[in-house]
């Protein structure tokens, strides 16, 4: 059962009151961002909130002309990175009338028709955030075209993170991820990284929190228009999710207090 703070306990709504809405965190997406959008399954949407950071192609002008739905655009003035989209994403749509927030990617790599399997477990009650793992069938994403040099890796920092985090996930390095809103009012996401370890630093906030994590099978799509990460970021990537993992470790010995685990009002007392 997930610890909530007092200070965002919400009156329980049933499943078909919840409001859903879906935040696209873009980066030269004009290719692939209408497509996506078109497939989302608009019946259950309330609104979408895209956020460009800094394209460098038509990215803008294409999340202009979609219709159909509520498209609130925002855009970052400069190229600041993928944890630093997901931070206006998540400020955006926490300030808009949303129960459950859903993180679709809009370079087309997630199926955007899955989004009701993926948010079933927490319209259910069954879960506070929900992962769409490409790996519950990990032969499927070779298949998929999920090269080696990931896919290996993925398994490895995987099987760490369930060690440390005490869980037993398939995978922790998905984009398709939905949250109740909750979860996003409780975590200090702010004080992560604005870089791709933004992922896994949320992770462990919801750890922390012990809000409970289900995983919902998504077939990922491989292709030169969907968005990935280079050998040397992947590099990085891997080496971050590991410094994260002892810090989390000293963390839990009370070794060290990162500033994402503590709340705006655990950082100071008053003495007067």
């Amino acid at each position: 059962m997930a610890l909530t703070p007092q200070s965002v306990q919400e009156p329980p709504k049933t499943a078909a009151r919840l409001k859903i809405g879906v935040v696209m965190p873009a980066y030269n997406a004009e290719r692939t961002l209408e497509r996506t959008f078109l497939d989302l399954p608009h019946d259950m949407i309330s609104e979408v909130i895209l956020v460009d950071d800094g394209s460098r192609d038509r990215t803008v002008e294409v999340a202009k002309r979609l219709g159909k739905l509520p498209v609130s655009i925002f855009v970052h003035k400069q190229n600041y990175g993928y944890g630093a989209n997901q931070k206006t994403c998540y400020t955006e749509a926490l300030k808009k009338d949303l129960d459950v927030i859903v993180m679709v990617h809009p370079d087309y790599q997630y199926d955007p028709k899955l989004l009701p399997d993926v948010v079933a477990p927490i319209l259910d009650g069954r879960a506070d955030v929900v992962f769409g793992s490409r790996m519950q069938k990990r032969g499927d994403a070779l298949k998929q075209g999920m090269p080696l040099w990931k896919y290996v890796p993925n398994i490895v920092l995987t099987g760490l993170e369930n060690l440390v985090f005490g869980l037993r996930l398939s995978e922790y390095h998905t984009g398709y991820r939905a949250f109740h809103r909750r979860v996003l009012q409780s975590v200090h996401y702010h004080a992560n990284a604005d870089s791709f370890i933004f992922d896994q630093q949320i992770v462990s906030q919801i750890v922390d929190r012990r809000f409970r994590i289900a995983e919902v099978y998504v077939p990922a799509k491989y292709f030169p228009e969907a968005s990935s990460a280079s050998f040397v970021a992947s590099c990085i990537y891997g080496l971050n999710i590991l410094a994260l993992l002892c810090e989390f470790i000293l963390y839990r010995l009370r070794l060290a207090t990162p500033a994402r685990f503590l709340d705006h009002v655990d950082r100071y007392h008053r003495v007067q």
